[in-house]
C-alpha cells in the first residue's frame, strides 16, 4: 500500500504528515502524532474509547481512515482542555466518574460533545449521548453526575 500526505488540525495545531492508505484515525492519532490519551478498546466502533470530534463531530477513530481528516480539524481528549481542567474535567474528578480511566477519555470527549450540542441536557439525553461509551467499573452514575454539573456551571 502506499502512504499519503495528510494536512489536518490536530488540537488547533496545524499537521502535515505521512500515513499508510491502511491507516485509522486513531493510529494516525497514537502512532504517528504521538497523543496517547486517545485509547483503542473493542476496534470495531463499539465500545467509544477511541471517541475524537472531527469538526466537531463525534467519531470512533478506530473505524475512521487517517485519509478522511485530510482538510480537517480534529480534537482528541488532549486538546478538550488548554492549560486548566474544564468544568467537565473538574466534575469527572469531584464526581466520580472514573476509576481505572481506560475510558475516561472517550467518556469526557463524548460528553463535551454533548454539551456543545445541548448545554442543557435532560437524563434521557445524557443516556441517548453516552450509550456509546462503555465503562467497566463506575455504574456511569458518576459520569451522569458529572455530566449534569458540568452542564450547571
Amino acid at each position: 500500500m502506499s502512504d499519503h500526505t495528510i494536512r489536518f488540525r490536530l488540537n488547533g495545531e496545524e499537521r502535515e504528515v505521512r500515513v499508510p492508505a491502511t491507516a485509522r484515525l486513531i493510529d494516525l492519532v497514537r502512532d504517528i502524532c504521538g497523543l496517547t490519551g486517545t485509547k483503542e478498546g473493542c476496534s470495531v466502533g463499539v465500545c467509544g474509547a477511541c471517541s475524537v470530534l472531527v469538526d466537531g463531530e463525534l467519531l470512533s477513530g478506530c473505524l475512521v481512515p487517517a485519509l478522511f481528516v485530510d482538510g480537517a480539524s480534529v480534537t482528541t481528549v488532549e486538546g478538550i482542555a488548554t492549560g486548566t481542567l474544564t468544568p467537565l474535567q473538574e466534575a469527572f474528578i469531584t464526581e466520580g466518574g472514573f476509576q481505572c480511566g481506560i475510558c475516561t477519555p472517550g467518556q469526557i470527549v463524548a460528553a463535551t460533545a454533548l454539551l456543545c450540542a445541548h448545554p442543557r441536557p435532560t437524563d434521557d439525553l445524557i443516556s441517548e449521548w453516552m450509550m456509546g461509551n462503555l465503562c467497566r467499573c463506575t455504574g456511569y452514575h458518576g459520569i451522569v453526575r458529572a455530566i449534569k454539573k458540568a452542564a450547571r456551571a
